[in-house]
């Protein structure tokens, strides 16, 4: 590379709007979702010169940093998103909360007036650090553009090693004007130093084999960590040699197989009854990748009482923060049972004749009727209901053999959690899910995200009607990039929810919570989007077949019952094994 004399041996001398482009082209970027503005200006003039980055223009700044945050999830790389200084900042913050809570490595880069004028209250400043801070991994502000490349080489080094996380660089307008040589081998962050790698001989490794061995009704709880650490195989390996029963958390779906034999389901508040009282009779509990999130533990005091727990984490911050455990495995989870597992089999298991079939046999007991999910057999009276929708957008993906190929984008809400339930996941990176925050208006703009990672996967969204209405702007976004989603609004005319809420612990007081929403399919036709209202369970798989198999997008409007309800269900402050019931008779399991 040459400066502008040509002198080859040189760096080369470039504005600070070059360079950003220059070292995100560096880190292997080709896309980046981003609304331009005043303090961005430019950066986004100087990335015409950079033709191998795909810029995806948003339609409102929170849509661009869902759609990294879908990026990342979809493909296990850094999602990147732009916006410019004040209100663009601000807009990023939902989504930057949304990632840090799900451990998701994203890179969020903001125009920042000049460096002059910073502190004066001028045009369009905002203090987006100090908003971030507790949002985000790190971040940094540039105000000169010798800072820009090593300020960005390392908040790709930091999104996206550890517990990853999203990461904010804050560039000054003078920075992004200024000249200066640019070499991006020499902006390299110094080497990351992980934890130490735990040592076979070290005292956790030897507890946990010693607990591993005395157990005889041990569960495995599946957390995201596993497809962070790309530890899938391990899991599965580790299952089997040991015949452990599996349960997953929300984000944990997908990462081991739900159709495997020792795949029990969803725990935690919206899990499978049978599923939770397991973890309650469980000797022995081992996590991988979780953080024991309120929605998984029901009431601590009651939490798996009879348990010894092992904890295998990365993040330190995490160990006895909510749970305390028996012993914890610091580290990479991959690393950790690629380390632990030849071990246990060294000093001998106690599960060489399988004393855990007997405590198998016991989970299988519990299920019960309650384990049968087949809606299908259920009379069709003439309702609707989410379950059957999403049962046959499963149906249609399994049909066709695109299980595999099929990511599914939830915005919040019982549809997302009916997903859960009646959407088997069977690989890694399929579901894409706001857990943490829990943000409404995700669904839309991180299948975007998804389908830019993944062009050849079928990607479908599905959302309630009010979450969808807080970002069905993007679907233009859509349009203008020529993407082929499917959509499907689960349309109950309420906050659903927050209306199952109101019904069993406020006294049926439906305050704010019915919704009126325009109609969806004239409002996607508006976009150039076609679409469908769907209102008969018949209509279902057939609507759902033309949209998969068609050339673009489509939009279907499923009109569902209205106050159905998402069970088994653990009321505020129970305990896990204390869940409501379903009442309804149509519906009824033998969940208790």
């Amino acid at each position: 590379m040459s400066d502008k004399t040509g002198n080859m041996n040189a760096s080369p001398t470039l504005t600070g709007a070059e360079i950003l482009w220059a070292t995100l082209a560096g880190e292997g970027v080709t896309t980046v979702f981003g609304y331009p503005g005043g303090a961005i200006l430019p950066v986004y003039d100087a990335l015409r010169k950079f033709p191998t980055i795909h810029h995806v223009l948003v339609r409102h700044e929170q849509g661009a940093s869902h759609m990294a945050d879908g990026y990342a999830r979809a493909s296990g790389r850094v999602g990147v998103c732009v916006a410019t200084s004040g209100p663009g900042a601000t807009n990023l913050v939902t989504g930057l909360a949304t990632a840090m809570l799900d451990s998701i490595p994203m890179v969020a880069i903001t125009g920042q007036v000049a460096s002059k004028v910073l502190g004066t209250d001028a045009f369009q400043e905002i203090d987006i650090t100090g908003i971030t801070l507790p949002i985000t991994k790190h971040n940094f502000v540039a105000t000169r553009a010798e800072d820009i490349a090593p300020m960005l080489r390392e908040a790709f080094q930091i999104a996206q090693s550890g517990r990853p996380g999203p990461v904010l660089v804050d560039i000054t307008k003078d920075a992004q004007q200024t000249s200066t040589p640019f070499d991006f081998d020499a902006a390299k962050p110094r080497p990351y130093r992980p934890h130490p790698m735990l040592r076979a001989e070290s005292n956790e490794m030897q507890r946990a084999i010693e607990l591993m061995r005395a157990s005889t009704r041990p569960v495995i709880l599946a957390g995201h960590g596993i497809s962070q650490s790309g530890a899938e195989r391990e899991v599965i390996a580790f299952a089997e040699r040991h015949k452990i029963p599996v349960a997953t958390t929300l984000l944990g779906l997908g990462a081991f197989p739900a159709s495997h034999p020792l795949a029990l389901g969803m725990m935690g508040m919206p899990g499978e009854s049978w599923v939770n009282h397991a973890i309650q009779q469980a000797d022995l509990m081992l996590a991988f990748g979780l953080r024991f999130d309120d929605r998984v533990t029901g009431n601590l005091a009651h939490y798996a009482p009879n348990a010894k727990k092992i904890h295998i984490e990365i993040d330190p911050s995490e160990i006895n923060k909510n749970v305390k455990v028996d012993v914890a495995l610091i580290g990479d989870l991959k690393q950790v049972l690629q380390t632990i597992a030849p071990l246990i089999d060294a000093a001998g298991s106690s599960r060489e004749h399988d004393a855990t079939g007997q405590w198998r046999e016991q989970i299988r007991s519990l299920k019960g009727d309650a384990s049968v999910r087949d809606i299908l057999t259920l009379p069709d009276n003439g309702h609707l209901y989410a379950a059957h929708v999403i049962h046959d957008i499963w149906q249609e993906a399994n049909a066709a053999g695109r299980l595999d190929q099929t990511i599914i984008a939830t915005d919040v809400g019982q549809h997302q959690m009916w997903e859960a339930q009646y959407f088997r996941h069977d690989h890694t990176r399929t579901l894409m899910t706001s857990g943490g925050l829990g943000t409404m208006g995700f669904g839309l703009p991180a299948a975007i995200g998804a389908k830019m990672a993944c062009p050849e996967k079928d990607v479908w969204v599905i959302a309630g009607d009010g979450g969808f209405q807080m970002t069905a702007a993007e679907l233009s976004t859509i349009q203008q990039e020529k993407l082929h989603i499917n959509i499907a609004v689960i349309n109950n005319g309420f906050l659903g929810m927050v209306r199952q809420w109101q019904e069993a612990f406020y006294d049926k007081n439906y305050a704010s919570s019915p919704i009126l929403s325009p109609d969806f399919v004239k409002l996607a036709d508006a976009h150039g989007i076609p679409g469908a209202h769907v209102m008969k369970r018949r209509e279902v798989l057939p609507t759902v077949t033309r949209a998969r198999t068609g050339e673009g997008s489509f939009l279907i409007n499923f009109a569902v019952e209205k106050e159905d309800g998402v069970y088994p269900m653990i009321a505020p402050g129970s305990a896990l094994h204390e869940m409501v019931r379903r009442p309804n008779p149509l519906l009824e399991t033998s969940e208790e």
